[in-house]
């Protein structure tokens, strides 16, 4: 099963502070709940996983990402990851291009595109949860990569986001998170009321 994304995320940094930030990838590893770089290979091949349990559900992959390219004038990135359930019973790959972009304000936005397939017990979930599922992971990344971002600046804004860092999860949170694919599967069978 294939799923395409696309998203975008305000920062509440400089286009500058975004770039140095998204090209240090186990840091933006770390944005994901449950994933980890397990291993630095060179500055574009890395080794890692991701864990994670939604309900009974309990996967845990380990990959390989390799960075395919990177136009700094552009602010872009690309990078492939691959991987296999522990329990070998799924895999997943994905090709992701992500850039950062200035904004209204000196603040700065981060987009992304992705193609992501996955295959056996994963693709179970069918195409329409596999999308509510990505979007709730997705908006957690997003939100703790902003955190990152306003960490890097001063005063208590930098402060509280340091604070919500040392907080973040380690894993996703299955029942937080199974709450928003059900209510976000919800909206959609009756319009998004």
């Amino acid at each position: 099963m294939q799923v395409d994304l696309e998203k975008e995320f305000e920062l509440p940094g400089s286009a500058a502070q975004g770039w140095e930030f998204l090209q240090n990838i186990p840091a933006v590893a770390s944005c994901m709940p449950g994933a980890e770089i397990t291993d630095t290979i060179d500055e574009h091949n890395y080794k890692g996983k991701v864990k994670m349990k939604i309900g009974p559900a309990a996967m845990a992959f380990n990959g390989d990402i390799v960075i395919s390219n990177i136009d700094a004038q552009k602010r872009e990135l690309n990078l492939m990851g691959k991987g296999q359930d522990s329990k070998g019973s799924s895999s997943a790959s994905m090709d992701l291009t992500a850039w950062i972009v200035d904004a209204d304000g000196g603040k700065s936005a981060l987009k992304g595109n992705a193609s992501v397939t996955v295959t056996g017990k994963a693709a179970s979930l069918g195409g329409r949860m596999m999308m509510q599922v990505a979007d709730q992971i997705l908006n957690q990344f997003g939100a703790n990569f902003a955190d990152h971002i306003a960490a890097m600046g001063a005063g208590v804004e930098a402060e509280e986001a340091r604070e919500h860092i040392a907080q973040q999860p380690q894993e996703i949170n299955g029942l937080r998170f199974a709450w928003s694919v059900f209510i976000g599967w919800l909206r959609s069978l009756f319009g998004g009321k």
